[in-house]
């Protein structure tokens, strides 16, 4: 089992750029795929990024390729979110997930352990 901490959300202005982090506790997170996603108020959860175990591999939505970068540091058990170029649309509450499939994926159903969730704002 794993438990995830995510940190580093805030209020920032329009074409500015953020990092987020996941924090995840055990010592086995290099055992785990990862993956990030964002719910805005109103609308369902969506899949914004995923790391392989290694990662070696990553994947974006179409709405923050080449804005995103995925990455994972599995010394320090956590994995980054960088955005750039954010805009008002990227608002929503941001969460780290863990999937035990050797194949990191964009699917919810395939993350058992979440966090909590990190609020970013975007300000016009």
């Amino acid at each position: 089992q794993v438990q995830l901490v995510e940190s580093g959300g805030g209020l920032v202005q329009a074409g500015g750029s953020l990092r987020v982090s996941c924090a995840a506790s055990g010592r086995t997170f290099s055992s785990y795929s990862m993956g990030w996603f964002r719910q805005a108020p109103g609308k369902e959860r969506e899949f914004v990024a995923t790391i392989s175990r290694n990662g070696g591999y990553s994947a974006y939505a179409d709405s923050v390729k080449g804005r995103c970068t995925i990455s994972r540091d599995n010394a320090k058990n956590t994995v980054y979110l960088q955005m750039n170029t954010l805009n008002p649309e990227d608002t929503a509450v941001y969460y780290c997930a863990a999937s035990t499939l050797s194949t990191a994926t964009g699917y919810p159903d395939n993350y058992a352990y979440w966090g909590q969730g990190t609020q970013v704002t975007v300000s016009s």
